[in-house]
């Protein structure tokens, strides 16, 4: 009909930033801690099992993971700290911080993934359970461990490429500056008042006569 003016539909308008931010923010945190909570458990569970011959006997013999290796533990704790640190710094500082995040998800998942089929700790038992040096473990067997281990690094290391995408979105938690990025005036101290009760003792403390001109 003629005189009326079509009013087109109003189109959604696309994600913003800040919305992306605060979902990339949220899986880094959840991903991160989750990742660290992970290796950390895992490193603290029996990774290998074997037995040893003493007496002509055999010996069960078991290793956990923090006897097998301690690297996933360490950079699961150094992980965790950068993902807090994260916060703390900006553009290149942040970069920085969350690049190590990254590699130390990686590296924990490299270090998880040796010690899977590492045989060294259930030796050094064997040999010291049968005061043999050359004595090694038989019966050699790995608990999945190791693999659980692997996927805790593997959070770590998709919360660290997370800050490195997306980091720059994030908020910082120093207060000492306004949104505009301009250091907050401090407030000037008001004068001290002589004819206050305080004051005056004061000034009798120093040998000042407070009722002089």
């Amino acid at each position: 009909m003629e005189g009326v003016t079509a009013v087109p539909s109003p189109r959604p308008e696309p994600a913003g930033p800040s919305r992306t931010g605060r979902t990339s923010l949220a899986a880094a945190l959840l991903s991160g801690a989750l990742g660290a909570a992970v290796a950390l458990l895992a490193t603290r569970q029996e990774w290998s099992e074997g037995t040893a011959t003493v007496a002509g006997g055999a010996f069960p013999l078991t290793a956990k993971g923090s006897d097998v290796t301690g690297v996933p533990a360490a950079l699961a704790v150094v992980g965790l700290a950068a993902l807090v640190a994260v916060f703390a710094v900006r553009r290149a500082g942040r970069l920085a911080v969350a690049a190590v995040l990254a590699l130390s998800g990686a590296g924990t998942v490299a270090a998880a993934l040796l010690g899977a089929s590492d045989s060294t700790a259930l030796d050094e038992k064997a040999a010291q359970a049968s005061g043999d040096a050359s004595a090694t473990v038989g019966a050699l067997s790995h608990t999945p461990w190791p693999y659980v281990a692997a996927v805790g690094g593997l959070l770590l290391l998709v919360a660290g490429l997370l800050a490195l995408r997306y980091g720059r979105l994030w908020p910082a938690m120093s207060g000492r500056y306004e949104r505009g990025g301009a250091p907050r005036p401090r407030r000037a101290a008001a004068p001290a008042d002589p004819d206050r009760p305080e004051e005056l003792w004061k000034a009798l403390d120093r040998g000042e006569d407070p009722t002089g001109a």
